[in-house]
């Protein structure tokens, strides 16, 4: 090996001491394990007033929905009649103060008096599980 033997002895081996190599930590570095960010709430671009939210869950969950994706009764998403697909929705229930985000991604309610779907996971989180419906406030969240 004529190449190997002229750079013989040029480099010397590391050895142990890898000291010269230990990380430099400036005095205002963040700690990642004690980080938590800010929570910032969600901006209301409008108020869609109140109705009554129903929801649907497991005869529904995996069909596809008029967006084109199935359904996840597990997701926080809802199905609103006009609302273009996507935006974000803050659905409160104002008898027990709970308010959840849903994502739009299905038309509906087509049952009268009501005002929007929601799926199982976010009618947990409201609270309307064991009635099936509720009076609710919508509010529009900007993007």
């Amino acid at each position: 090996m004529p190449f190997a033997a002229e750079f013989e002895g040029a480099v010397e081996p590391l050895g142990s001491d890898l000291s010269a190599f230990d990380p430099v930590v400036p005095s205002t570095a963040v700690d990642l394990d004690s980080f938590e960010p800010p929570v910032e709430d969600a901006t209301v671009a409008s108020s869609l007033g109140t109705g009554i939210a129903s929801y649907y869950g497991r005869r529904f969950h995996g069909r596809r929905t008029a967006s084109g994706e199935p359904f996840d009764m597990h997701g926080f998403t809802a199905a609103h009649r006009t609302l273009p697909f996507g935006s974000l929705v803050r659905v409160t229930n104002p008898r027990n103060g709970r308010s959840v985000t849903v994502r739009i991604n299905d038309r509906g309610p087509f049952v009268r008096g009501r005002t929007i779907d929601v799926s199982r996971a976010a009618a947990e989180e409201l609270g309307m599980i064991a009635r099936g419906h509720a009076p609710v406030e919508l509010e529009l969240l900007a993007p």
